[in-house]
């Protein structure tokens, strides 16, 4: 495991980890959004569903030459049972699955998953919550496992070192997300609206003299809020 970073989604921290050249992200912190108390049960019950089950199986086929097809097969024969419960901790040592890795430890430690699937677990908790998540690479341009080894010496992570147009994009995402809350608009049609905004916004704030000239002024001796 490399250095782990931190990334702010919807108000929940939530961990990154470099891990075979890619990031990987921490399910039992995603988990946290939807209930704080008990994210390992959380996972559970997603990572226990027939849909899961067959992503992450089409998953390893393509990206893990040892993964356990017999062990899969047993897995998805098992999941057809009633009462049918399967954990992190199973499903690798059922079929040496390597998109999820346990990492132990009261502090840092959980699950964590290989930021593909960590998509499809936040779909599967909200929306919303996986819009933001992406939109944290998307506009940065690079994944934070990207970022660090381009910047092995620096401290701190790729958010410290955002633009003064990155954050201002991610904070009104958070701003225009709560005002269309109150409007009643449904999750689907919120995500396409800041989705456009976000679009805009970036390509208004690149081509806007002022900001260039805010670039130009002494930094503030207190920073913007991040999402």
């Amino acid at each position: 495991m490399g250095k782990k970073e931190t990334i702010s989604v919807q108000g929940t921290e939530v961990a990154v980890l470099a891990h075979r050249q890619d990031d990987y992200i921490s399910l039992t912190d995603m988990a946290k959004h939807k209930n704080a108390e008990i994210p390992a049960t959380v996972i559970s019950h997603w990572l226990s569903t027939r849909f899961s089950i067959n992503y992450m199986g089409l998953w390893e086929k393509m990206n893990n030459p040892n993964f356990n097809l017999t062990g899969f097969r047993e897995v998805k024969m098992l999941s057809a049972e009633s009462g049918f419960a399967l954990s992190p901790k199973q499903w690798i040592e059922k079929t040496n699955a390597i998109g999820i890795v346990s990492k132990a430890g009261r502090y840092g430690g959980g699950t964590f998953a290989h930021r593909n699937i960590a998509f499809e677990f936040a779909s599967w908790l909200s929306p919303e919550f996986k819009y933001y998540l992406i939109l944290n690479v998307a506009l940065f341009g690079k994944t934070a496992a990207q970022w660090r080894k381009e910047n092995p010496k620096t401290d701190g992570n790729i958010r410290d070192y955002a633009t003064l147009e990155q954050l201002v994009v991610l904070s009104n995402m958070e701003s225009i997300n709560a005002l269309l809350i109150r409007q009643n608009m449904s999750s689907q049609e919120r995500i396409k609206q800041l989705n456009g905004v976000a679009i805009l916004q970036m390509k208004s704030l690149l081509g806007n003299q002022n900001v260039k000239l805010l670039h130009s002024q002494p930094p503030p001796k207190t920073s913007l809020p991040l999402v």
